[in-house]
């Protein structure tokens, strides 16, 4: 299954964009490092347009076990509480999202085990 990882860059308040924006190139470099230790990992760096909702910055990843998951999902639960930001988890089929989770600093850590359950691992 081919899941994502996405800083949730939508609903933000401008305090928090400012605070996005600011920290971006750190935020990118960690996604970076993350990919280039993991071969089976791509970065999903979409941050061309002048709305920040309308980015796309996280990481794609082929799961076939839950424990997988956890990786990633530790990576982005401490850059969620570095930086002050939400993420959204989900599935990839087709080209299309589907979202099943969101956690970070405002909707509380991530859990793997549970995310890997609401994807059908």
């Amino acid at each position: 299954m081919l899941v994502y990882l996405l800083v949730a860059c939508d609903g933000l308040d401008e305090k928090q964009e400012k605070k996005l924006k600011r920290n971006m190139p750190d935020v990118q470099a960690a996604l970076q490092a993350f990919v280039d230790e993991n071969e089976a990992a791509s970065l999903i760096n979409d941050c061309e347009s002048d709305e920040l909702e309308d980015w796309q910055l996280g990481i794609s990843q082929p799961i076939k076990k839950k424990a997988d998951l956890k990786p990633l999902v530790t990576l982005f639960n401490d850059l969620a509480k570095q930086y002050g930001f939400d993420c959204e988890a989900g599935s990839i089929e087709d080209g299309e999202r589907d979202p099943v989770s969101y956690f970070g600093k405002q909707e509380g850590q991530g859990d793997a085990f549970l995310i890997a359950a609401y994807l059908g691992l």
